[in-house]
């Protein structure tokens, strides 16, 4: 069987995150961008797929997997485009081909079209974020109170200690409640490389809980379409038929980008490339 990745890390903002690098560095490079509350080890499969012919390296978000936690418990989307920009930049990565899920897409949309230059293609899977119906109803609340709410949701966190799991078999049945299309190896595989040992011997997922606590606000949606707009490469949008996101082919959202298009998964929800992993990695092929 091969090798595993080896664990590297960089600094970005006075934080060290950690990414895994599949080797093959004379293959071009392709970066796995995890979602949020996930980690670089979820790309696994996928990687193992893809290493004989790329350099695949996956990176830890700042707050997730073995990357460092921020200070502040901020995590909005601006901090970790710099940090993609800084992966890039201090491994000599562009041109690149990225893959990214969730609030990945959402980073990678973004350096996309801020650096279009530096991205050969593109697939993000359900990375456009809240559907245009969802944007209007967090609108219509008044930015004084959505300020209030984020003030009120950060204080529960902080006061609030992270779940521990008695053994490694609770947290696994807590992962395969969370997603039950995961076969028992894929929930396996993700808890284990997903939790940490806490001092008393129980178990903690990775992940920092302030991740749960949303920016009362965002960049303006105008400015969010003009970078989709500015994306140059091949996009590729992926979407599962069974999850919460919304179609941009149906929601109008599409018609922002220049050369991207959008397949739905049947059977799949939001981690559809690990509820339908076969015809995922063999669409991902057919566009790389």
């Amino acid at each position: 069987m091969p090798a595993g990745p080896t664990s590297h890390s960089f600094i970005s903002q006075r934080l060290r995150l950690r990414y895994v690098d599949w080797g093959n560095p004379a293959a071009p490079p392709l970066i796995l961008l995890h979602g949020g509350r996930d980690h670089s080890r979820s790309w696994d499969w996928t990687a193992q797929d893809l290493r004989a012919d790329w350099h695949v390296i996956a990176p830890d978000l700042r707050g997730h997997g073995d990357s460092d936690w921020s200070p502040d418990g901020e995590y909005g989307l601006l901090p970790n485009l710099y940090d993609l920009a800084q992966l890039i930049h201090q491994l000599k990565l562009a041109p690149v081909t990225i893959v990214a899920h969730s609030y990945g897409g959402n980073i990678a949309l973004r350096y996309a079209g801020v650096y279009p230059e530096n991205v050969r293609r593109l697939v993000a899977i359900e990375g456009l974020g809240p559907s245009p119906n969802m944007l209007q109803q967090r609108l219509a609340t008044p930015v004084d109170a959505r300020i209030r709410a984020w003030i009120d949701g950060k204080r529960d966190i902080a006061g609030r200690a992270p779940r521990r799991y008695q053994t490694l078999e609770e947290a696994y049945q807590r992962m395969k409640t969370e997603n039950r299309q995961l076969s028992d190896e894929q929930a396996r595989h993700l808890t284990i490389h997903g939790v940490s040992q806490n001092e008393d011997g129980t178990y903690s997922w990775k992940f920092d809980n302030y991740m749960r606590a949303f920016p009362p606000y965002e960049i303006a949606q105008a400015d969010l379409e003009a970078i989709w707009a500015n994306i140059a490469c091949p996009t590729l949008l992926m979407y599962g038929a069974d999850s919460w996101a919304s179609n941009p082919e149906t929601d109008g959202r599409l018609r922002h980008f220049k050369r991207a298009r959008v397949m739905m998964f049947e059977n799949a929800g939001h981690w559809l490339h690990h509820d339908q992993f076969d015809r995922f990695t063999a669409a991902l092929r057919d566009f790389l």
